[in-house]
């Protein structure tokens, strides 16, 4: 099995290109539990809300992992946690990290804010590129500091597709 993590800032075509992913290469894809909770919570989500939102992003990965698929797409997994809850709130649970580290992720398709528009879905807050730039300079540090395989997707839509299946066609071929 192979797993693929789409990452970075919001508004960067993560879910889009999972779905794309999905498509082109088959296999499984686990969405984001955020989106989810927040459909099933409609208000502004607190400190204490990260834990079970953390836990469910688990579950849901956890679950397709199971499945023991040939590629498993991640449109998110808990480092989106952990650095969002440290953006919104200043702090995050102390297990995060470990159970972050504690899986293997063949792949993270860390997108870039540039080259494209921000686009107000009722969820997202951080309109200004220099918030969506200071949140995917956090996540290429966290990811490099953890040597974890990734690949920068940036460019316009069509860029943005190609070098993402150009990234998962080179591991599966593997």
């Amino acid at each position: 099995m192979k797993v693929v993590v789409l990452t970075g800032p919001e508004s960067t075509g993560k879910s889009w290109l999972a779905a794309g992913l999905q498509e082109r290469f088959g296999g499984l894809r686990v969405d984001e539990y955020v989106r989810w909770f927040m459909e099933q919570n409609p208000r502004d989500t607190c400190l204490n809300d990260i834990p079970d939102i953390a836990r469910g992003q688990l579950q849901w990965e956890d679950h397709a992992r199971a499945q023991q698929p040939r590629l498993l797409i991640l449109d998110t997994h808990l480092l989106s946690n952990i650095l969002w809850s440290q953006t919104l709130f200043g702090d995050c649970p102390t297990w995060l990290e470990p159970q972050l580290l504690a899986r293997h992720y063949d792949l993270h398709l860390l997108l870039s804010p540039e080259q494209i528009d921000w686009t107000d879905d009722g969820q997202r807050c951080q309109p200004q590129l220099s918030e969506r730039l200071a949140f995917f300079q956090a996540t290429r540090d966290w990811l490099e500091q953890h040597k974890q395989p990734l690949q920068i997707i940036q460019g316009d839509w069509d860029e943005r597709r190609s070098l993402a299946f150009e990234a998962v066609a080179r591991l599966m071929a593997d």
